[in-house]
């Protein structure tokens, strides 16, 4: 005897033909394919395999497992954050509401990484990880694309030029994206400080990611963060999501680099000099967020905000020293 169909499964038939009449396939056909699909399963539908395998120590010290698997970690939540960028900076009819949500998820995210880093600060023996750092030459956190991809989806790029040449990019006429990118913070941080040259740090970085950065500066230069902040109607910029934009901007710019700043303190400190990162860098210029005075949204802070931008740690870490 056949059973009766519901009238909620007749209703769902119903939504069905007239979702699949214009595919070129009757309906029976996509109801074989549902037939014959085997059910799925979480190791299948996570690629849980390929995910573990990708875990490749170039050494034998176990540490580095740490190492490479907090970096990976890391790079699979900048990989959420720009996903809520582009939600954003894509959004045809974007509202203050939505706008917030977002930034709260960002926040979310960076939150996370955040309070994680002791994984790195904490989790690694120090020798260990100062005899496996040398199999990683010249690669360098350094060149993590998704975090710049982070930086230009954020905010205008002048706002991520180097402090020492920025005033002068902003009262110049010239806003020449090209020249900008050319002067970002972040490749102070790959020349070597004897030579004056550029790193090969910086050189594989430049040479694989120049053609998307500046790809997406000029995508995103009217749209980006700050802008479809600025764009918004006045009723719309709710302090809910100034709060949520001015947290996001001291998670990327001053929490998130304190970690690192705490990892090379512990681990490339020395009594007389400090121990070069492996992509060739000075940590100690590089890195304080009081020296690269990044900020992604200016108008959100008033003048004793920008003038003591992350200061404050970083007076502290130095004078424990």
């Amino acid at each position: 005897m056949s059973q009766e169909v519901s009238p909620e499964i007749a209703e769902r038939i119903q939504l069905l033909e007239k979702k699949f009449k214009n595919s070129g396939q009757d309906m029976l056909s996509y109801l074989d394919g549902l037939l014959y699909d085997q059910y799925i399963t979480y190791w299948d539908y996570i690629r849980l395999d390929t995910l573990l395998s990708l875990q490749v120590p170039s050494t034998h010290f176990p540490d580095e497992m740490i190492f490479i698997g907090y970096h990976q970690i890391t790079e699979l939540y900048f990989k959420l954050i720009i996903h809520e960028q582009l939600q954003i900076i894509e959004n045809e009819n974007l509202t203050g509401s939505f706008f917030a949500e977002k930034m709260r998820r960002i926040n979310r995210y960076f939150g996370i990484l955040i309070s994680s880093f002791e994984v790195m600060i904490k989790g690694m023996e120090r020798e260990q990880f100062l005899k496996f750092r040398m199999s990683l030459l010249p690669a360098s956190g350094f060149q993590s694309a998704q975090f710049r991809m982070i930086e230009f989806y954020s905010s205008d790029l002048i706002n991520v030029v180097h402090p020492d040449v920025r005033e002068r990019f902003r009262e110049s006429e010239n806003k020449d994206l090209t020249e900008l990118y050319n002067h970002c913070y972040w490749k102070q941080g790959g020349i070597d400080m004897h030579t004056g040259e550029k790193t090969l740090t910086l050189k594989q970085f430049e040479e694989r990611y120049t053609p998307r950065f500046l790809r997406i500066v000029n995508e995103v230069k009217d749209t980006n963060i700050y802008r479809r902040y600025l764009q918004l109607p006045e009723e719309e910029k709710t302090q809910e999501l100034k709060d949520a934009m001015r947290a996001h901007d001291q998670n990327a710019n001053i929490n998130w680099k304190l970690m690192h700043m705490g990892s090379a303190h512990r681990y490339l400190r020395k009594e007389d000099d400090p121990i070069k990162a492996t992509g060739g860098t000075n940590w100690k210029k590089f890195l304080p967020p009081s020296f690269q005075k990044i900020i992604f949204y200016p108008e959100l802070w008033n003048q004793e905000d920008l003038d003591n931008w992350g200061k404050q740690w970083v007076e502290h870490i130095f004078n424990t020293k």
